[in-house]
């Protein structure tokens, strides 16, 4: 079958390549490609950043979000059938997306949203899950409680916005002139443009910033918490839960919170908390938002669609900085084979 896969690691470490077609396990269910969208995940796994902690045995397919067609189901699936239309964020070590098949872990996958197109299904798993893990699963967000996301014309900022909106918060952004109508159309209530102005000067008393840029932008991200609150990072650096998240040895831990060791000490000075997280592959929390998606409390934002040969020009179409908003999807175009 046709795929994309890293060869080695580094900006020019992918290449189109056939591969054999996936073994599929009695655990798997075998899904004809209909849709994968690029991540910074993406480029992050291709350049080897967690080469460390995610031991991939090149060369690998690369591509973390899929959407597709059932054709085959191990014999320990229930659930599942096949001409079932199901999409996935796969779990680390089994991503492969930028191929004509995969064999995904049934606790992965879950039925497409049925009012999303296989093309729009596939610009959701990702980010969707990423954003239901912070605001759910590790802030606990309530009604009233103030959340500023970054970006949020990006792929997770658009889906955070709604996520924090629909969970009853006041959700702030930082955005540029361009995306002020669109990210105020998703449930921005206050909207800082980060052309004109520092969003650390004029937004304070938030219980929780979600960063997706690191660095200064972080650190600044600190200042404008309650005490109390927390600032979690999905670009890092990260920490000792990272280690431990993916099994890796004690020591390997410890390396992490050196790693943070800076911005933990800035949080605890400001009395406040800063937390890493990866987001994890979950099929039943994608079921529980493919329902929002269907009743029509989020709605996936996607920038432009590439031709399935054309993934490699779609990475680095994202790499450039050139998405205006939301997520670029690779579409698989059936050419009668």
């Amino acid at each position: 079958m046709k795929a994309f896969v890293v060869e080695k690691y580094g900006k020019d470490g992918a290449r189109a390549a056939d591969v054999p077609e996936p073994t599929v396990g009695a655990r798997d269910v075998l899904v004809r490609v209909s849709a994968a969208s690029i991540n910074p995940l993406d480029k992050m796994v291709r350049n080897g950043e967690f080469k460390q902690l995610l031991k991939y045995k090149r060369p690998f397919v690369l591509g973390h979000d899929v959407s597709g067609v059932v054709t085959q189901v191990g014999s320990a699936v229930h659930g599942f059938m096949v001409g079932d239309e199901v999409y996935a964020r796969p779990r680390d070590l089994r991503i492969g997306g930028f191929a004509e098949f995969i064999a995904i872990d049934a606790d992965d996958v879950a039925p497409k949203p049925a009012s999303l197109s296989l093309e729009e299904a596939a610009a959701v798993p990702l980010v969707a899950l990423t954003a239901w893990q912070v605001l759910v699963e590790r802030a606990h967000v309530k009604p009233g409680q103030k959340v500023l996301v970054h970006a949020g014309a990006g792929g997770l900022g658009s889906t955070v916005i709604q996520l924090a909106k629909h969970l009853g918060a006041t959700v702030a952004t930082t955005a540029n002139t361009r995306s002020e109508e669109l990210v105020r159309s998703l449930g921005a209530d206050v909207v800082v443009d980060y052309t004109k102005e520092d969003f650390s000067k004029v937004l304070s008393g938030y219980d929780l910033v979600l960063d997706s840029l690191g660095g200064a932008n972080l650190e600044k991200s600190l200042t404008v918490l309650k005490p109390g609150g927390l600032a979690i990072s999905v670009v890092g650096p990260p920490d000792a839960g990272f280690a431990k998240q993916l099994g890796a040895p004690s020591a390997l831990g410890l390396v992490m919170n050196t790693l943070s060791r800076k911005i933990r000490k800035q949080a605890k000075k400001l009395g406040v908390r800063y937390e890493f997280l990866f987001m994890q592959a979950n099929g039943s929390q994608l079921r529980k938002l493919g329902a929002l998606y269907d009743s029509g409390k989020l709605r996936p934002v996607i920038d432009s669609a590439f031709p399935f040969d054309q993934t490699l020009e779609a990475m680095a179409y994202v790499e450039q900085g050139r998405t205006k908003a939301g997520k670029v999807v690779v579409s698989m175009v059936s050419d009668g084979e």
